[in-house]
């Protein structure tokens, strides 16, 4: 194997870094640890083409919305079909209240939706929506999870070192963002994850004044980390003992790990939900869901949203994943995925821990059990070796996300690709040791 030639990307990044803030269009597309992104010029199935012609195995999909893998033939004749038609109505279309009906058939807490266009759009809706149905004002959220980049979202998702978080009684509040105002998160509270003491103690003393506690339930942006045996039902338990909303933050898990989302994967039916990424296979659309009683007390706003060309591509996307045995397969190659890493891993005395559940998987460094919660993540996790390994797959043609140990499958992934990245990353820790 030999390490590829990305010069081209280097040069189109250093040029576009004159007219283009940070050279990307998202923070997303270029890690911390690399000189210069990896410039694409196209994508077909599980596999990307950067500008120097090299080919990527990818994991990254877009960073989850790419279930059905790149420039899928069915769903761009789906979209193209829609594109004769018209692309934006802003008005009600059959296809709307197709989509509409589909997901409230398929999603167990959904008995009516609304619709936006990103994921940050919908958890802003989704706070308005709890707080109008309860009249209270606060939100409980959890240290190390995403809800989006807006000012009252975007606190305490990350952190440089286990310190920063502050004690499990009184969590740290942090900001990440220049420009954010601190005082638009005065009605966010934050606490540790995966702990349901701590949760009882915080509903016993502010439960008159929460109006939700809003969770990944399968934690996925910092770790990944699965929820303890009992603990989503241990929150839901909770949050209706004490007359709180529970929402799930389903953007990265909904439609990934079952066609209902987690809440089907786990058996566990939260009051709202926010789903994203995945829902139309690459095209921009979110949506809010939830109890009929709930859902009526919000009415949400947007040029964009659920636009015919994304609904289209939704309902192709829901065709395809309800094909019989879809998820089996996602769990067959996911287990081939994580049990290569570990055993090659084990080989060259590595510590490795790689699991899969349906077309997610993971794989953090340093340790070889699941961490429980944020704090465990920082503690223990070899965030260094990580980036080491993101930036030598990605040299040898393999893309992963960096430092968050996230790997996404698509409907479009193969045992042959599988196969090729675990001999990739036995190549990477041979050089390593």
């Amino acid at each position: 194997m030999q390490k590829y030639n990305t010069s081209g990307s280097k040069k189109l990044y250093e040029d576009t870094c004159s007219y283009l803030v940070d050279g990307v269009s998202s923070s997303f597309h270029k890690a911390a640890v690399e000189e210069y992104p990896i410039c694409m010029n196209y994508a077909k199935g599980s596999k990307m083409y950067d500008v120097d012609g090299n080919e990527y195995i990818d994991y990254v999909g877009g960073f989850g919305p790419m279930i059905l893998g790149y420039a899928n033939d069915s769903l761009n004749r789906a979209v193209k079909d829609q594109l004769e038609r018209g692309s934006h109505f802003s008005t009600l279309t059959p296809s709307l209240a197709q989509l509409s009906k589909k997901l409230c058939d398929i999603i167990p807490c959904a008995e009516m939706v609304s619709f936006q266009s990103s994921g940050t759009e919908a958890n802003m809706h989704v706070f308005r929506v709890a707080r109008a149905f309860t009249g209270k004002q606060k939100i409980v959220k959890f240290e190390g999870q995403y809800h989006g980049w807006a000012d009252e979202q975007k606190i305490t998702i990350s952190a440089s070192k286990l310190e920063d978080l502050g004690d499990l009684s009184s969590p740290s509040r942090l900001f990440g963002t220049a420009g954010q105002r601190q005082e638009t998160c005065d009605d966010i509270i934050i606490t540790p994850w995966n702990n349901l003491e701590t949760m009882r103690e915080l509903l016993e003393k502010n439960a008159h004044e929460i109006a939700a506690v809003i969770t990944e339930p399968y934690m996925c942006d910092e770790g990944p980390i699965m929820p303890q045996p009992g603990y989503l039902e241990g929150l839901r338990k909770l949050t209706e003992e004490y007359g709180v909303l529970l929402i799930f933050d389903e953007v990265i898990t909904g439609f990934r790990l079952a066609l209902g989302g987690a809440q089907e994967y786990f058996g566990v039916t939260p009051d709202l939900s926010v789903f994203g990424k995945a829902i139309a296979g690459g095209f921009s659309l979110s949506m809010v869901c939830g109890k009929k009683e709930i859902m009526k007390v919000g009415h949400p706003s947007g040029t964009f949203n659920a636009t015919p060309v994304a609904v289209a591509a939704a309902l192709e996307t829901i065709r395809q994943l309800e094909t019989p045995g879809t998820y089996e397969k996602f769990q067959a190659l996911g287990d081939r995925l994580a049990n290569g890493l570990t055993e090659t891993g084990k080989k060259f005395g590595v510590k490795i821990y790689a699991t899969a559940n349906r077309s997610i998987c993971q794989l953090q460094t340093g340790i070889d059990y699941p961490v429980k919660d944020f704090r465990d993540c920082l503690a223990n996790v070899d965030y260094s070796l990580y980036n080491q390994l993101f930036l030598r797959m990605t040299e040898y043609g393999i893309r992963i996300t960096s430092a968050r140990g996230r790997l996404y499958l698509s409907t479009a992934h193969t045992e042959a690709d599988i196969d090729q990245t675990i001999a990739v990353f036995e190549q990477i820790l041979s050089e390593i040791k």
